[in-house]
């Protein structure tokens, strides 16, 4: 019976098989000729909306799906609003916001007791608004609600979460030249706005430290009023009862100042071809920007069918010309953005092989040449309105989506029925007006092109074959002595004096003096190292490897695992749970200074000019009056405080490289013991900015061990930085 199925299958199937083809062109097409019903009119599920006396405006949607209830407040005033010397605060507030707690309860008190009812608060900070929201079972709202209310008008931002936003802000900098998309479009939106647009500017170290308490409170005082808020609820409840909810809670409250006006210069840079040198990268990303338009725009419909036209998806011109016909772009987009309240970005980017930098840009501006030209065709028409219509209904297939758009145009003063008006708007438009509007904003010659790339792979053709090349220095600014914190090491004079150049002598001589230093090629050093973290103590083993004078490797075993680090003067690479990717440059740095400025190489440079020695008079170090000893280490600045009996350090301070950021760092040695002839420290303490981050204890000293070539090397099969998501 089961081959008699079989085989009844199969002769089926070759039977309709053999139909299909004996088919006519005629008859194969016929299912095109199926007309296709006109789409039903667009009605989404409208929420009720309240207005209380004190002006706050609230939006309800029932939604009686699941026995859930989400919340949303959004609050006016963002970080377009903060001052520039403090850049990066609405960030922190945002989050110091919810784990900084309430006066009655801490932060990490309140993760508990919601997180025993699998609900959640969160706070966030946004261009141009505040937001804390809650979602929570419909049995628990009589819990969580008044948790969320007292988060609202009574947070505490306590100061050990305050450093603690700033210490992930200051990680976040200090990675921000990792990945080549992430400069491009940074620097693109500095282009576009102007680097001190508020729209366009970013945290620095400086700008983050600035940061206090009394910032926090301040903003918060200053704009969190009802009349300034806008709350969207949707989930199982019944809309009359909620109502009387938030009245209860929220219309005693008194009304405050309105959030300020917010105006800004928006300042595009001059056409031309900018470049961000990157030279651990194969391949440049490119950006061409200029000013957009504002969503209340008219144009605003005719310019989303031409954006789809252009650069919307697979079968745009971009996709279809760049980068399925001539293969020069890995991706590749455009679109004139159209943002609520200001001018949004006409951005148009494609990533490729350094090789074929110039042709894209070449193949880009003959694209832009022809969508000002060339009208679409009706087939084109008809394919992008039906993109954005057949997509448009699943941005809002829900009630939270429609009621999150509602929220939005009642934060912009926009007409509560845009969003209906959307659809219709875009059904009619005409080929004439896209290319009217192609026309009208697509400028060429006003947009500032900018290259993030290695200019050392871009071959025979350079990018000034384009015109001038203006270059970007993304540098990531080092804060001053005082933005570091006290006790910041001072730079080192560039020469030396013979004070200094004695102490150093003395030093050489007090360490083992110039033959046996100079014999050590490499040193091994393994160490048991207790870190101080947020999570509390951590026992570490490390096992350090350098490589005299430019290589170091560090391995380190916690008890979440491994982790491996190296670094040469060409490349360095960090891994850890078998993944892996190219050290940021800044952390790479670091690690060769402070190869630099490390007990050894200092006594083996001594006598090299490009060390400087210069004592500077004396210091009490705990019981000791310490001799102070600056030294520039081929441009790694420390002090040195030695001690006059045995001429060996104390102490040494100079600038480092944190995980958030630059820090003063102090290393205190002690514990000076022989190995092999040369004296060594055993026990080391380091601190930063004043607090205590590491103890370590060495527990064995190699000299020149074998070195495997391979642990220089990144892992094979890792990606580099700029391709990891």
């Amino acid at each position: 019976m089961k081959k008699f199925t079989l085989f009844f299958l199969v002769a089926t199937l070759f039977v309709c098989t053999a139909s299909f083809a004996q088919r006519t062109p005629k008859e194969k097409g016929e299912w095109e000729r199926i007309p296709t019903p006109t789409l039903p009119a667009f009605k989404p599920a409208e929420p009720t909306r309240i207005e209380l006396s004190n002006g706050m405006v609230i939006f309800l949607q029932e939604d009686h799906e699941l026995p859930l209830i989400d919340a949303t407040m959004r609050i006016r005033g963002g970080s377009r609003n903060e001052p520039a010397a403090k850049v990066g605060l609405v960030d922190i507030y945002g989050d110091v916001w919810r784990t900084g707690g309430t006066k009655t309860k801490t932060g990490d008190e309140l993760d508990d007791l919601l997180e025993a009812r699998a609900a959640k608060i969160e706070t966030d900070g946004n261009a141009d608004s505040t937001t804390i929201a809650f979602s929570c079972l419909k049995q628990d709202l009589d819990t969580v609600f008044p948790i969320f209310a007292d988060i609202l008008q009574n947070p505490a931002f306590r100061d050990d979460k305050l450093e603690l936003a700033k210490e992930e802000m200051g990680s976040s900098i200090s990675r921000r030249n990792d990945q080549i998309g992430s400069i491009a479009g940074r620097e693109a939106g500095k282009l576009a706005y102007g680097k001190d647009n508020p729209y366009a500017r970013t945290p620095e170290y400086a700008t983050v430290a600035a940061v206090t308490h009394e910032d926090l409170v301040q903003w918060h005082q200053k704009y969190v009023y009802p009349n300034n808020i806008i709350i969207g609820m949707v989930g199982d409840f019944d809309a009359k009862q909620m109502e009387q909810k938030l009245r209860a809670a929220f219309e005693s409250w008194p009304k405050g100042p309105d959030a300020p006006a917010f105006h800004a210069d928006f300042k595009t840079a001059a056409p031309g071809i900018y470049f961000v040198e990157k030279p651990d990268v194969n391949q440049s990303e490119i950006r061409m920007v200029s000013l957009g338009i504002e969503r209340n725009n008219p144009d605003y419909y005719a310019v989303e069918v031409m954006n789809e036209v252009f650069g919307g998806g697979f079968s745009s011109r971009l996709f279809s010309n760049i980068r399925t016909k001539q293969g020069l772009a890995y991706a590749v987009y455009g679109s004139i953005g159209a943002s609520f309240d200001h001018p949004g970005v006409f951005r148009i980017g494609m990533g490729t092989k350094s090789v074929t930098t110039v042709e894209a840009i070449q193949s880009l501006n003959a694209q832009i040449d022809d969508l000002v030209k060339t009208p679409p065709s009706a087939e084109e028409l008809t394919r992008a309105k039906a993109a954005i219509l057949n997509s448009f209904i699943f941005n809002f297939d829900t009630p939270e989506k429609v009621l999150r758009e509602k929220m939005a145009y009642e934060f912009y003063h926009y007409p509560l029925d845009f969003l209906e008006q959307y659809r219709a708007n875009v059904e009619k438009v005409t080929s004439e007006d896209v290319a009217r509007v192609a026309q009208k904003y697509v400028h060429k010659d006003q947009m500032a092109t900018l290259v993030v790339g290695n200019s050392s792979e871009m071959g025979a053709q350079k990018l000034d074959s384009l015109g001038k090349v203006i270059p970007i220095d993304i540098t990531i600014p080092t804060p001053t002595g005082e933005a570091q914190g006290e006790g910041a090491a001072e730079a080192a004079p560039a020469a030396s004096n013979p004070e200094g150049k004695a102490l150093a002598a003395k030093f050489v001589q007090a360490i083992g003096g110039k033959e046996k230093v100079a014999a050590i090629k490499a040193v091994e050093q393994q160490s048991d190292t207790v870190r101080n973290t947020p999570q509390g103590e951590m026992t570490v083993q490390t096992d350090s490897i350098v490589q005299y004078p430019d290589r170091v490797h560090l391995q380190i075993s916690t008890p979440m695992g491994k982790m491996v680090m190296a670094a040469t003067s060409s490349s360095g690479f960090m891994a850890a749970g078998g993944q892996s990717g190219d050290m940021p440059g800044p952390a790479r740095e670091d690690a060769l200074k402070g190869l630099k400025r490390d007990v050894i190489a200092v006594a083996q440079h001594a006598d090299d000019p490009k060390y400087t020695f210069a004592a500077a008079g004396t210091k009490k170090i705990g019981d000791v009056e310490a001799n102070v000893l600056k030294i520039n280490a081929d441009g790694a600045d420390a002090t040195w405080y030695l001690d006059p009996k045995s001429n060996l350090p104390l102490r040494s301070e100079y600038s480092a490289m944190a995980q958030a950021g630059p820090v003063s760092r102090t290393a205190d040695y002690a514990d000076w013991k022989p190995v092999n002839g040369v004296t060594l420290y055993t026990s080391r303490t380091v601190t930063d900015n004043g607090k205590v981050t590491a103890k370590e204890t060495v527990k064995q000293w190699t000299f020149n061990p074998i070195i495997d070539p391979a642990i220089w090397q990144k892992p094979a099969g890792a990606a580099p930085a700029d391709e990891q998501k």
